[in-house]
């Protein structure tokens, strides 16, 4: 399978191989991130993405192909993806993969990016269905149930911001520059996290839900009273920041791992964690806690494989082609495309 991601600012290509028995081998996975495109404006701007896409999406497939030692004709079938994303990149690639499984008479697989990562430790960990997902990335925060490929039940989301974007503003508050998980985390290991107590959004409440905006706004209304910031003050904040953000997500965590137990009672109890938040190491030590605590397996893939990549996108659409599901050539793309949609049913062809 060749798999195609464009969805937001890494242009990436793969090849995957599934056997018959449903392990897979990762046979090239070739990742251009367009980070220093976009640093200059402290985030990524869409319409210089989809022309860096544009750009550079040949060359990538072309380098995948070689890592693999394969011919394009030797491919089964192309898997790309086809939202959610900023419009232009999914264009970008879907259209690519519509060209070539035309020109090649090859099945086409349209991927939703965020069935790409739910079913990534499937590829990496041969996990087995059911178990729960927890996806904490720039554009979505979200706890999953997944029950089989393409059967997802939502248990909670953000009502605001997501985890990443809250990362990327705090960063942007502290003049840290972007990407700003990394930065976040890297100056946050000077800090004080107890100096600061910012408020846990929706932390008595029972549902799922996250909210990250207001913990943002606290953020900066410390910064405006404390201003002009010393080295020590930024990194007391981003260091009571990033434990309040490891506070909330082990809770909710905790109470997800709770609900998964009472509808699967003897089940074992599997926590998936995708996405580019899951490389922060006071988060990932959070939701260790929380695993052991609940007697669960915490599950997190190779941190090359949690954010965005061509391998996730190969892998989701080997898993459908496996089941017997194909897209016709009319598949749109989506800039929405929620992982509950009734059309993610895998005897649906999205048109």
């Amino acid at each position: 399978m060749l798999g195609i991601e464009t969805s937001c600012d890494e242009t990436a290509a793969s090849i995957v191989v599934r056997d018959q028995s449903g392990r897979g081998v990762i046979r090239s996975n070739v990742v251009r991130s367009q980070l220093d495109e976009h640093a200059a404006f402290g985030g990524v701007v869409p319409e210089l993405a989809a022309r860096a896409h544009v750009e550079w999406l040949d060359h990538i497939i072309a380098q995948a192909l070689d890592e693999a030692g394969m011919e394009l004709s030797e491919v089964d079938a192309i898997a790309a993806t086809a939202g959610p994303g900023l419009i232009g990149g999914v264009l970008v690639g879907l259209t690519t993969a519509k060209a070539l499984a035309a020109s090649l008479d090859k099945p086409l697989l349209a991927v939703n990016h965020l069935e790409g990562h739910a079913l990534t430790a499937r590829l990496t960990n041969g996990v087995e269905f059911p178990y729960l997902m927890l996806l904490v990335s720039g554009g979505h925060s979200q706890f999953v149930l997944v029950r089989g490929v393409g059967d997802y039940e939502r248990w909670g989301g953000t009502i605001d911001d997501a985890l990443g974007e809250a990362f990327d503003k705090v960063a942007k508050l502290l003049s840290l520059g972007h990407p700003g998980g990394p930065a976040v985390e890297a100056i946050a290991k000077r800090g004080d996290p107890k100096r600061f107590k910012f408020p846990r959004p929706l932390l008595r409440e029972a549902r799922l839900d996250f909210s990250f905006s207001g913990l943002k706004t606290a953020v900066r209304l410390q910064a405006e009273a404390l201003a002009p910031l010393s080295d020590q003050d930024a990194a007391d904040i981003a260091a009571s920041f990033q434990d309040t953000v490891a506070v909330v997500i082990e809770t909710r965590a905790g109470q997800a791992l709770e609900k998964f137990a009472e509808l699967f009672p003897g089940q074992e109890k599997r926590l998936v964690v995708a996405g580019g938040v899951a490389a922060n190491q006071r988060i990932a030590a959070a939701l260790d806690v929380v695993c052991t605590k609940h007697d669960a397996q915490l599950i997190v893939p190779p941190i090359a494989l949690c954010t965005d990549n061509g391998a996730m996108i190969a892998w989701a659409g080997a898993e459908r082609f496996a089941l017997g599901t194909e897209n016709k050539l009319t598949v749109a793309a989506r800039p929405r495309w929620p992982l509950d949609d009734p059309d993610m049913n895998v005897n649906t062809n999205v048109s």
